[in-house]
Formats: C-alpha cells, structure tokens, sequence
C-alpha cells in the first residue's frame, strides 16, 4: 500500500512538470521585502535599505518549499525615483526544481499635492529554471514485492530554461494611508522545461494599509500604532485573501494575519531604525492540518543606512515594516 501511494504521487509529480502552471512563492513578511511585493515600493525609504529573506514552508512534508530572498533599493534625486536589485532563489521537492531570478527595478515618484503622493515601478527580471532529472523516480522502477529498486528506462529531458521577465506596479499615499496594485509576468514568458509551452500566468497583487496612531508621542513616552491591512493576490485560478494587523510600539512590532482558508500567521520584530529583525510562523488551518506540514517558518534581516538629507518634497509611507 505505501508503495503503490508513492507510486501515485511521483505520477502526480511528473504529470505537473509537464502540463501545469506554477505559482509564485509567497513571503508572509509582506512589507520585509517590499519590492517583491510591489516593484514601486523602490526607494520609498528614501536612504539606502537591504532586506534578506528565508521562507520554509511545510518543512514535515518531503516535497517542501524553500524560498531566499536579497534586495537593495534607494532613492535617487536627479531621477526623481527609486532603483533596486532583487534576486530569489526557490527550491521545491528537496532542490528537484529550483528556480532563480534576478531583477532590477526602477520606480518613478509623484507628488499630486501636499498630502497625495504616487509612485510608479517596473522591474526587469531574467529567470532561469533547473529541473534534476536523478531526483525523478518511475513507475518502471518498482518492484512488486521490494519498491523502487529498478533503474527507469525513461529518457531525461529538459534540464534547465532561462526566460525574460517583465512587471509593474503603482502606489498612492498619503500621511496614514497606502494603497496600491502590482501585475507580475506581462509578457507571459514560457517556462517549460520538458515539452509543449507553458506560459507563465500573470500574477495580481492588490494591497491596502493604514496606520492610526493612540495618543501622541513625547519624549517621555512612545505613541502606540495599530496598522490594519489587507492584501489580495491572484494568479492563474488560485485567489489568496490576507487579512491583518501589526501593533507598533517603540521598536517593537507585533502582527497577526490570516489567510483565506490556508493559515494563521503571527509575526514579531524588532526595528531600531538602523537594524530590523523579524520572525513569522504560518499554522495551517486547511485540509493539509499543521501536524502534517508543519506549518512555516520565515525569518527576514533588514538595514536601512543613513544618507544625505532627503528633498523636501520627499515623504515616506507609513506602511509596515514585516
């Protein structure tokens, strides 16, 4: 019984390589690296800012994602804008897909009037996909009675694929609230690796924030921040609906998310300023139960540097920072 299950799942395995589309990978520490989320979120800090990124998600399961993430972003007054470099590297199924991309990404800022802003983004991304063909095992390769002992007598194929990426995004804010819309793989690039052409599917990403300060700051004391948000993604049939809220007190945040029919998030972290550290924990709460899977585990390390004094048009977004 248990071989014939595997001998199920590795067919499923092998039927999705070769005719499915894939979905993007996810972070849960949405704001922790904000250009992946929105490729306009570059140079909204203003000042030089460095994120790292590390997501495992279901780590119980054989089959788990692993997902790295580094970016930088700065604005630039000369171009009335932000630039930023982002790279990721996702492994699935133990490294028997791994996918990288690198990009660069350029975001151009607006000032409406006094209290409205917008910024506009576009990332440039070149992707390059592996598949290990070794990983892979066949039905040809069971033996009745002793399992996978066989050698298979399948043909490798595909190996790897590289592909042009292309995606954009905008931003509107003001003083206590953000809203903005992102579309991710215009040029619906092909990224199959075996047979056929599958192209990949547009991605749509929907987010909305605000932050409502309790009682004011002094210099005695520091003023408490709830920042309620809500982020909607779509890509190829597949909606996630997240909906959340951190707590901000002095360099302390805490935050707690949950996701349509997929999971409870908490998250904590620390931002001095300079230096930020944040932690989040995914609970599975959907048919695949959090003792199966695990749940998930994401970490993400933040530098933001000092610079020169910012124009005096220049405004931030009070958006968070996990």
């Amino acid at each position: 019984m248990k071989n014939l299950k595997r001998v199920l799942i590795y067919c499923l395995t092998c039927f999705a390589f070769t005719s499915a589309n894939a979905q993007d990978p996810t972070f849960t520490q949405f704001y922790a690296n904000p250009i992946y989320l929105n490729p306009a979120f570059a140079g909204s800090n203003g000042c030089p800012r460095f994120a790292l990124n590390y997501r495992n998600e279901w780590p119980n399961l054989t089959g788990n994602y692993v997902t790295y993430s580094a970016s930088y972003d700065q604005y630039f007054k000369n171009i009335s804008g932000g630039i930023g470099v982002l790279a990721t590297h996702d492994e699935q199924g133990q490294g028997t897909i791994k996918t990288s991309m690198l990009g660069l990404v350029y975001s151009y800022h607006v000032k409406i009037n006094r209290k409205f802003s917008l910024m506009f983004g576009a990332r440039a991304s070149w992707y390059q996909k592996t598949l290990d063909w070794n990983k892979l095992t066949f039905g040809d390769m069971i033996d009745p009675r002793k399992g996978f002992i066989y050698q298979t007598g399948d043909v490798p194929r595909g190996g790897s694929r590289g592909f042009f990426d292309a995606s954009a995004g905008m931003i509107g804010y003001s003083k206590h609230f953000f809203f903005g819309f992102s579309a991710f793989h215009l040029n619906r690039p092909d990224e199959s690796m075996i047979i056929g052409h599958s192209p990949m599917p547009v991605r749509f990403t929907g987010h909305m924030g605000a932050e409502i300060k309790l009682g004011k700051r002094s210099k005695y004391n520091n003023a408490t921040s709830i920042m309620p948000n809500i982020i909607y993604q779509y890509q190829n049939g597949f909606q996630e609906l997240n909906i959340g809220t951190y707590i901000k007190y002095s360099n302390f945040t805490v935050g707690a998310w949950f996701r349509n029919r997929d999971a409870f998030i908490l998250a904590i972290g620390i931002n001095t300023g300079t230096f930020k550290i944040g932690y989040s924990y995914d609970i599975t709460v959907s048919k695949l139960n959090n003792g199966i899977s695990g749940g998930s585990h994401e970490v993400s390390l933040g530098l933001n540097l000092n610079c020169k004094a910012k124009p005096v048009t220049f405004k931030t977004i009070s958006c968070p920072s996990f």
